[in-house]
C-alpha cells in the first residue's frame, strides 16, 4: 500500500479513537463545575455525591484523552516531516502555546481537584473544576485553530520554500476558526448532556437514586438544551461559511455535480464519481442547497463537473459522513424536545427514559461523522489550496507505517476496551451510599 494512504490511515485511526473521549471532557468538566457549585452554595449533600460520581467517569475519559492525544502530535513529526517543515511555523507555534498554556495549566489543576477534596473550602474546590473546565476548552481551542487554518490558511507568506507566519492575530480571529470553535465545543457539551441523561434515566428506570438522577437529568437537560441551540445555529453559519471558502467540499457533501441556480437537495443519494452523478437520487427538494449554503434559495451553487477531477474531494466518503451527521444530530434534537416535554415527569415516562439510556453513543456518532466530514472533504490538500496531503508524507518505508499502524490498532482497542468497560461499570454501579 501507498506510504501516504497509510500514514493517512494512522493518523485518521489514532484521531477517532482520541476524539472518543476528548468532548465527555470537555462538557463533563462544566458539569461537573457546575454540580459542585451548586454544592459549594447550598451545603446539599445530594450534590457533592452527584460531583463525585460523575468526576470518577470524567477522570477515567481523562486518561485515556491524555495517553492517546499525545502519540497523536508525535505523527506531525514521524509521519507528516514535510508537511511539519513547510508550515511548522504556523502549526507548530499554536501547538506549542496549546501544550505549555493550556494542557499543562489543566493537568495541573486536575491534580489539585483529585488531592485537594479535604485540603480546601468547599468553594475552592469548586472554583478548582472551573479552572479545568475553562482551560480544558481553551486547550481545545488552539488545536481548532490550528485546524482551521489547515482548511483555511490565513496571516502567512511564502518564504524560502516555506510558509512563514505573518500576522497572528489574522490566524486566532479568522471566521473559520471563530466558527469551528463554537461549533465542535457546543457538540462536546451536547454528548456529555446526553451522556449524563442517558446514566441518569438508566438508573431512574431502575428506581435507584432518584432525587439525584432526576436532578442531575434536568441538569443536563439544560445544558443540553443550549448546546443544542448553538450547535445547529453555528452549523447553519459554518454551512455558509463551507460555500464561500470550500465549494468542492459543499459539492461532495450534497452529490451536486451540475453547476445552477435552486440548486436541488437528495435526501439520500449514492454519487457515480467516474461518470460525474449519481447512481440513486430520492426525495429530490429544489432550492434546498442554495438556501443552506448561501441563504438565498435561487443562488448559483457550483457543481463538482466544474472543478478540476484531482481537486476533487472522495464523494461516497464525504457524502455519506454528511448525512449521517445530519440524519442523527435531528434525532437528538427531537429526543431533547422529548425529553424538555417530559421533564416533569420522568419516572413516568419509560420510554424515553429508555430511549435516552440508548441515545448515549448517538453524539459521538455525530461528532465522528462530522469530523470525517471536515477532514476527508478537506482532500486532496492537507492545507486548503496550498499544500497537498501526497505532498506531506514523511520518506519512510510503507513497512514502518504499516507496522505502527497495525500496533495503534492493537493497543488503542485495548485502552479502548478497558477505558469503556470502567466507565459503564462505574456508571452501573451508582454513586457511594450518603454519609450518616
Amino acid at each position: 500500500m501507498d506510504v501516504v494512504l497509510l500514514s493517512r490511515l494512522q493518523f485518521a485511526a489514532a484521531t477517532m479513537f482520541h476524539f472518543l473521549f476528548v468532548p465527555l471532557t470537555l462538557g463533563l468538566s462544566v458539569l461537573l463545575a457546575i454540580m459542585e457549585t451548586r454544592y459549594a452554595k447550598t451545603g446539599d449533600e445530594t450534590w457533592l455525591r452527584m460531583t463525585k460520581f460523575f468526576g470518577k467517569i470524567f477522570l477515567i475519559n481523562v486518561a485515556l484523552g491524555v495517553v492517546t492525544g499525545i502519540t497523536l502530535e508525535f505523527q506531525f513529526g514521524t509521519n507528516w516531516s514535510r508537511y511539519s517543515e513547510y508550515v511548522g511555523d504556523i502549526f507548530g507555534s499554536l501547538l506549542a502555546i496549546e501544550a505549555t498554556a493550556a494542557f499543562f495549566l489543566e493537568s495541573t489543576f486536575i491534580g489539585i481537584w483529585i488531592f485537594g477534596w479535604k485540603k480546601l473550602s468547599a468553594k475552592a474546590h469548586a472554583t478548582v473544576m472551573w479552572l479545568i473546565a475553562i482551560a480544558g476548552s481553551l486547550s481545545s481551542v488552539w488545536i481548532l485553530i490550528a485546524n482551521a487554518w489547515m482548511q483555511h490558511p490565513v496571516g502567512f507568506t511564502l518564504r524560502n520554500g516555506r510558509a512563514e507566519l505573518t500576522d497572528f492575530v489574522a490566524v486566532i480571529t479568522q471566521k473559520y476558526a471563530l466558527l469551528e470553535i463554537s461549533h465542535t465545543l457546543s457538540a462536546a457539551f451536547m454528548y456529555s448532556a446526553f451522556v449524563v441523561m442517558g446514566i441518569s434515566a438508566w438508573h431512574l428506570l431502575r428506581k435507584n437514586e432518584v432525587e439525584l438522577f432526576s436532578r442531575a437529568f434536568r441538569l443536563a437537560l439544560i445544558f443540553g438544551v443550549i448546546s443544542t441551540a448553538v450547535v445547529t445555529i453555528s452549523g447553519d453559519m459554518h454551512g455558509i461559511n463551507v460555500t464561500e471558502k470550500q465549494p468542492a467540499k459543499l459539492a461532495a457533501m450534497e452529490s451536486h455535480w451540475e453547476t445552477t441556480t435552486r440548486a436541488p437537495s437528495f435526501i439520500f443519494a449514492i454519487p457515480d464519481e467516474k461518470n460525474g452523478g449519481n447512481l440513486i437520487e430520492f426525495g429530490k427538494i429544489p432550492g434546498l442547497l442554495s438556501l443552506l449554503g448561501k441563504h438565498d434559495i435561487n443562488a448559483e451553487i457550483v457543481g463538482l463537473n466544474d472543478i478540476p477531477k484531482e481537486e476533487r474531494p472522495p464523494v461516497l466518503i464525504t457524502a455519506l459522513s454528511f448525512r449521517t451527521m445530519i440524519g442523527s444530530a435531528t434525532l437528538m434534537i427531537a429526543l431533547i424536545i422529548w425529553a424538555f416535554v417530559k421533564r416533569k415527569k420522568l419516572l413516568e415516562s419509560k420510554r424515553l427514559l429508555t430511549a435516552m439510556v440508548f441515545a448515549i453513543p448517538l453524539p459521538l456518532l455525530t461528532i465522528e461523522a462530522g469530523w470525517v466530514l471536515t477532514e476527508v472533504g478537506r482532500q486532496p490538500w492537507i492545507v486548503y489550496g496550498l499544500m497537498k496531503t501526497s505532498d506531506a508524507a514523511s520518506p519512510v518505508a510503507s513497512s514502518q507505517v504499516l507496522g505502527s499502524l497495525i500496533g495503534f490498532i492493537v493497543v488503542y482497542g485495548l485502552l479502548g476496551f478497558v477505558g469503556f468497560w470502567l466507565m459503564i461499570k462505574h456508571a452501573k454501579k451508582g454513586p457511594e451510599a450518603a454519609s450518616a
